[in-house]
């Protein structure tokens, strides 16, 4: 059996939140009414102030999303994710982004969970090397239109849930096991692993970590180092 290297994506290898990304986008291409930018502009503007948390501001985007999504058009939300990716595949950390490729190259099977769509996480992690990504479903309708429903909802949203899926379906083994992950939502998996690594991790994530002690790294602007 193949060792297995589990890694969440957004802060923890893609420098921003693709999901953020794709929103955006959304909105310049017109698919989605400027409306969809009030929905979390106010959180955004008190991240950025430090007046208020990341995890608000992307629960934000996530509404706005949703709220969103349904009617449009399989198509036009792919190539708009494309169009992503094009600009910002390269947006990475150096610290995993070099950890993926060693781990790689030691024959390990890289995983990716993330609770980003699958349709722009699928191109995402194919140039980084991964052999398996996990990420959000959305249902599609008559007409190749999104719906606005997530489908397997309560498996995807619990990390650890997946996990265990991909080992029974892919053979894999937690020996030698390694996690990476940013923020609370990672915490389910990074328990299971042997060698949990928190990279970057925001305020729960870090306490967290400090009880179990579990390895905290942190890369800032050019230097990457351990607390």
């Amino acid at each position: 059996m193949k060792p297995v290297a589990i890694f969440d994506i957004d802060g923890t290898i893609f420098r921003s939140s693709l999901l953020i990304e794709l929103v955006n986008m959304l909105i310049e291409k017109e698919i989605f009414p400027v409306e969809a930018r009030k929905v979390f502009e106010d959180d955004y503007t008190a991240w950025v102030n430090r007046e208020d948390t990341y995890e608000r501001y992307i629960q934000s985007v996530v509404s706005s999303f949703l709220m969103y999504l349904k009617g449009v058009h399989y198509g036009e939300l792919k190539d708009t994710a494309d169009i992503v990716l094009e600009h910002h595949q390269q947006r990475v950390y150096r610290y995993t982004r070099d950890l993926l490729k060693e781990l790689k190259e030691k024959g390990y099977f890289l995983l990716a969970i993330s609770h980003s769509p699958k349709l722009i996480l699928d191109g995402f992690c194919k140039n980084l090397g991964f052999d398996k990504v996990y990420g959000m479903i959305y249902e599609i309708g008559p007409e190749g239109r999104f719906t606005g429903i997530i489908e397997d909802e309560h498996i995807i949203r619990n990390k650890a849930n997946v996990l265990r899926r991909a080992l029974e379906k892919e053979h894999l083994d937690l020996k030698g096991s390694i996690g990476v992950g940013d923020t609370e939502s990672d915490i389910s998996f990074l328990e299971i692993v042997e060698r949990p690594i928190c990279f970057n991790p925001n305020t729960e994530l870090y306490r967290y970590a400090r009880l179990n002690n579990w390895k905290v790294v942190v890369e800032r602007k050019d230097v990457v180092y351990e607390l």
